[in-house]
């Protein structure tokens, strides 16, 4: 496994960048998972930047190099999952002695995957959610994210079905809930 990758804070400036990895790695491992159009519709209408994790500083870049290959983050925010676009309200500030974390916006270039970037990710953003306080991880996840939630200590909670494409598209995902030691 490599180890010569480096995780830093993702910046507003990264937006181009990390909005075309998303894109890439949204459809490109999907395949087995989720129908071309089911892939296609999660991409366009829920998956994108976040800027509101960036600007809190819980959303980061994996660099091979210069260039962007995965990200990921961790928010003290309500919402659960979704870049810019499908944010309908502000985000609430989460209490940490009572509430979970979210885990969010996890993507991997396609060319990149099974290198342990997901994992790097979720060990630093774990290990930040528990410095600022938080006691459990929550994240909503796509099916092709579930085996990596799974091998990190994530249980099922319930599974969900989301409505797009105007109503013509369901897509299947899970809530998963993990304790921070």
């Amino acid at each position: 496994m490599r180890t010569d990758f480096k995780i830093r804070a993702a910046t507003v400036a990264d937006t181009p960048a990390l909005q075309t990895l998303i894109e890439r790695s949204g459809i490109g491992l999907s395949a087995g998972f989720y129908t071309s159009e089911q892939a296609h519709a999660i991409t366009r209408e829920v998956f994108g930047v976040d800027t509101q994790l960036i600007r809190d500083g819980t959303y980061f870049a994996i660099e091979d190099d210069t260039r962007i290959v995965a990200c990921g983050g961790w928010s003290k925010r309500s919402t659960p999952y979704g870049g810019d676009q499908h944010k309908a309200a502000p985000d609430r500030l989460l209490d940490p002695a009572t509430e979970a974390a979210k885990i969010r916006a996890f993507f991997v270039d396609p060319g990149m995957a099974r290198l342990g970037l997901g994992s790097m990710l979720m060990r630093h953003c774990s290990a930040q959610a528990l410095a600022a306080g938080f006691a459990a991880l929550e994240l909503t996840a796509t099916m092709p994210g579930v085996p990596l939630y799974t091998a990190h200590g994530f249980v099922p909670v319930h599974d969900l079905s989301l409505a797009l494409g105007g109503g013509q598209v369901a897509v299947n995902l899970t809530l998963m809930r993990k304790a921070l030691q």
